[in-house]
């Protein structure tokens, strides 16, 4: 595979030489296109790099207004009104908080009556004694505490909140919330820092310097320019404040961008960071290959918790993919996040990370755990195992009736919100999932496998590399695992047989269980006629009934369960009756190009489209963009064999000349009835230069003749 890679690297800055010959200006900013691979300043300055979208954000970038000040008698709807509006106060002013003390109600309610908001430096820390028999090997944490009084304590009267007690002076300097995660003093942080990062909930929480030990803010710089240098396609921006300091970090690179083109219908952004030891402000859009692998679709250093900087990274990285929106967007709970994406992404589907729910019910009802073991199995039964809504709605209630948890608040507030997390709520859109137990890889994952505290962030992100180039590998494997290697089918049925040569094997083996599980259940028409329908149940006694439509004039049919819609694989239900109407072959269109192994050939799913050949002659970057993505499935073909290998490179050669020709004569080069590959060209200097669209189509058709045919080693 490393000979295979360098084959292909070769190839890619053949094909650029095709690019760059055919304007010296492809990557400057004309008319507001975005810069690729411009300079990135150095010194230690945070350059804003990568769109004109960032230049935008410098210009509006504005610092925040002077927070409300609280003062004693001002009222709150509620608690959480008077969390919020200290929250923003606490933010502006530059320090973190925390809820310092609560007071109930006596009686059988038992309802807040009290909340007092305290600096995170209030009280003092008290080193245990080891005398005293506690634990001695415990690894001492630094204390944040330094006596400070500032506080606000709101007590409830009535209908609304009230602040009874306030404290505004602080015993300690106060930072800038807005700047956390900046570059300080013109993009460089002191190594001795501990920064604190307030999230968009008001929940602050200490982090190192994010740029590693002495603030590697050099470092940065010098992975962006390496990997731009080494991938012409790789895409990065820099989004900067009016001081020059840095706000956030986005880059793609060529890999990550065609990945998206071919998988990126269901998108994964992980921010577990927030959640991690390390807190390395790291998040990444990932998803799943054919093969049901995780395949990465850019990642950025993120320093803000704001609705901004989430606006900011969603419109940054749908420019580096085309800006082709996604189906779906699963996400981690987060308000400022939530209010980005409905900005930005107003047609995808946005759900929250049911893994990352069920997490924090574990956390949440740890002393209902202790009790009862068999709690956190039968929650995750009911979300993941159960067939309807119904069922699960039936389940849930059961679970908190047996518990004794239905005044549980926060069981109370996820089903709340159940649709936004629950599969069973959100099968119309196309998830990806073909098992609901289906669970990627978190950051919190990578971080236990590679990452070390003391290390800089240039050798982190080295060492981040490293661990996406061994997915690709995998993902090599597996291709070569699914064409060398037949599937066993379990049965002598057609369907089956048509699913083992169209599939990868990691999908077929979902495929197999759904059509081995479809010969156990009774099917009974209820409707005959053109269009039929069919009541489907697993036995006489089973309390779920699907209901399966079909159309004999378009062989075409719908579950009730929407499990095709959701995962792009058929239903157990829908295959029982193909079982029973046409038992021979499925229509195509049942067979999502996604999951097959042809998924990465032939094109580009939709990007290949007439719409978006219009698209791509719209900028220099987005023609660049798309040659590029050309290139490097010349690449993919050609580093198979040595063989293909000097057959594309000869091709890529002659495309130059091509290129050259046409550039300086598009009219005698555009009288051809077709480019001829194997024809020497005669370049004449006295020609005139012409434009970049035209030649840009021209290398485009050389190439797709070579992709386009039917010619394999």
């Amino acid at each position: 595979m490393e000979a295979a890679g360098v084959e292909g690297d070769e190839l890619i800055s053949d094909y650029v030489d095709c690019l760059m010959s055919l304007d010296t200006n492809a990557r400057s900013v004309q008319n507001g296109d975005l810069i690729l691979g411009a300079p990135v300043v150095e010194a230690g300055v945070a350059a804003s790099v990568g769109s004109s979208m960032e230049q935008d954000a410098m210009k509006d970038f504005s610092p925040p207004e002077a927070p409300k000040e609280p003062l004693l008698g001002m009222t709150f709807e509620s608690d959480e009104s008077a969390k919020t509006f200290y929250n923003e106060y606490a933010r502006c002013l530059g320090f973190p908080f925390r809820v310092g003390r609560s007071r109930r109600s006596k009686g059988a309610d038992e309802v807040i009556i009290m909340k007092r908001f305290v600096c995170s430096r209030e009280g003092m820390y008290t080193k245990k004694n080891p005398s005293s028999g506690e634990a001695t090997k415990k690894r001492e944490r630094m204390s944040m505490r330094e006596g400070c009084n500032a506080m606000m304590e709101v007590v409830r009267e009535s209908n609304h909140w009230v602040i009874s007690k306030l404290e505004t002076a602080h015993n300690h300097n106060l930072g800038t919330c807005t700047r956390v995660g900046y570059l300080r003093a013109r993009g460089l942080l002191d190594g001795s820092d501990k920064i604190t990062m307030t999230g968009s909930d008001g929940m602050p929480f200490p982090r190192q310097n994010v740029l590693g030990e002495g603030g590697d803010a050099q470092g940065l710089l010098d992975y962006l320019k390496k990997m731009q240098a080494n991938d012409p396609a790789f895409f990065h921006a820099i989004q900067v404040d009016k001081n020059s300091c840095l706000m956030n970090v986005f880059w793609a690179d060529a890999r990550a961008k065609l990945a998206y083109q071919h998988f990126g219908d269901a998108v994964t952004l992980d921010t577990s960071y927030r959640k991690n030891k390390y807190m390395m402000p790291i998040v990444t859009f990932s998803g799943v290959n054919h093969h049901l692998q995780p395949v990465m679709f850019g990642r950025a250093l993120l320093m803000e918790d704001t609705e901004c900087s989430f606006v900011w990274l969603f419109e940054t990285w749908l420019t580096a993919m085309s800006g082709k929106e996604p189906c779906s967007l699963v996400t981690d709970q987060n308000r400022a996040m939530k209010a980005a994406i409905g900005k930005v992404l107003p047609h995808t589907c946005h759900r929250f990370c049911k893994w990352h729910i069920l997490s924090r019910t574990k956390q949440k009802l740890a002393h209902t755990y202790s009790h009862h073991p068999t709690l956190r199995d039968e929650l995750e039964s009911c979300v993941i195992r159960s067939e309807t809504i119904d069922t699960f709605e039936t389940t849930w209630m059961s679970i908190l009736d047996t518990y004794d948890l239905r005044k549980n608040t926060w069981l109370q507030a996820i089903y709340n919100i159940r649709q936004k997390w629950v599969p069973f709520y959100q099968m119309d859109t196309f998830c990806a999932e073909i098992s609901k137990a289906q669970k990627l890889e978190t950051m919190n994952d990578f971080y236990k496998k590679y990452f070390a505290t003391k290390a800089t962030l240039e050798v982190f992100l080295t060492q981040f590399d490293l661990s996406i180039e061994s997915r690709y590998e995998e993902e090599a494997k597996a291709d070569m695992d699914t064409s060398l290697n037949m599937v066993t089918t379990k049965t002598a049925s057609p369907i089956e047989k048509q699913a083992a040569c169209t599939y990868t094997k990691a999908v077929f083996g979902k495929f197999q269980e759904e059509f081995t599980e479809s010969l156990g259940y009774i099917i009974r028409k209820t409707k005959d006629g053109c269009i039929s329908k069919y009541n489907i149940m697993k036995d006489e006694y089973s309390s779920d009934t699907f209901c399966v439509t079909y159309n004999a004039s378009t062989k075409m049919a719908k579950c009730s369960c929407k499990y095709f819609e959701f995962s792009g694989i058929l239903c157990r239900h829908i295959l029982g009756v193909f079982l029973i109407v046409d038992p021979h072959l499925l229509p195509p269109a049942y067979f999502l190009k996604r999951w097959t192994w042809k998924a990465r050939d032939d094109g580009l799913l939709e990007y290949n489209g007439d719409n978006h050949h219009q698209d791509a002659c719209q900028s220099i970057t987005s023609r660049y963009n798309a040659l590029c993505a050309d290139a490097i499935r010349c690449a993919e073909k050609g580093s198979g064999s040595e063989t293909v290998y000097k057959q594309v490179k000869d091709i890529l050669q002659k495309a130059y000349k091509e290129v050259i020709a046409y550039e300086r004569n598009p009219v005698r080069v555009s009288q051809r009835d077709a480019i001829n590959i194997n024809e020497d060209v005669t370049i004449d200097d006295t020609m005139p230069d012409q434009s970049l669209s035209d030649s840009g189509r021209k290398v485009t058709n050389l190439l797709g003749q070579f992709l386009g045919s039917s010619w394999s080693p």
